[in-house]
């Protein structure tokens, strides 16, 4: 099944089996699966805990933005939920 095109305003969600949590020991976010971990770095971690599958791209965007007074993270946050939508992490929800 094709995912839909990666969008302002989609809505990206973890992937069943999979799990994000924050690992104190590794100091960082990690996405835990059956077979094992991925160490997430800040911003891939910053960015997955907010993909519940109800708040948009557009929405992460500008949190993210507030929260680390940045500007202009749509091109990066569009171009990591996509590689993790490739990955297998992250599903587009309807």
């Amino acid at each position: 099944m094709n995912q839909p095109a990666i969008s302002a305003s989609s809505r990206p969600a973890v992937e069943r089996g999979f799990r994000l949590q924050w690992e104190a020991a590794q100091s960082a976010h990690v996405l835990l699966y059956p077979e094992g971990m991925i160490k997430l770095n800040g911003s891939a971690g910053e960015i997955l805990k907010r993909c519940d599958g109800a708040t948009t791209i557009a929405d992460i965007t500008a949190d993210l933005e507030r929260a680390f007074a940045a500007a202009n993270l749509s091109d990066d946050v569009i171009r990591f939920v996509t590689m993790a939508v490739e990955k297998k992490w992250l599903k587009i929800t309807p």
